[in-house]
């Protein structure tokens, strides 16, 4: 049996914030679920967490730094060998705004 009873105002309210427009009976389901969902919750609460260190992944994330270092250099004469047209040491292309 739910311990948890959700009202239709609740579910109203819910509805109105998740832009939903719903019949009477997915109201109906959606407030079975929801009870159910917090009755859920409530039965994880009686659960013994002392000394349960709390995390955001379940697996250890770090993030590695390293230095930002260039490896290839500037090598603008190589990049554009084969480039169809060139201007300036850029690449030239046909104009695509008015």
């Amino acid at each position: 049996m739910a311990k948890n009873v959700i009202t239709d105002e609740t579910i109203e309210y819910v509805g109105i914030l998740a832009k939903l427009e719903l019949s009477e009976e997915e109201k109906e389901n959606a407030k079975k679920d929801m009870a159910n969902m917090l009755d859920y919750i409530d039965m994880l609460n009686e659960l013994d967490t002392e000394g349960v260190e709390p995390m955001s992944h379940v697996f250890p994330v770090n993030n590695v730094f390293r230095e930002d270092v260039v490896t290839n250099g500037d090598d603008r004469e190589q990049m554009l060998a084969n480039a169809p047209d060139k201007k300036d040491g850029c690449y030239k292309v046909p104009k695509t705004v008015e």
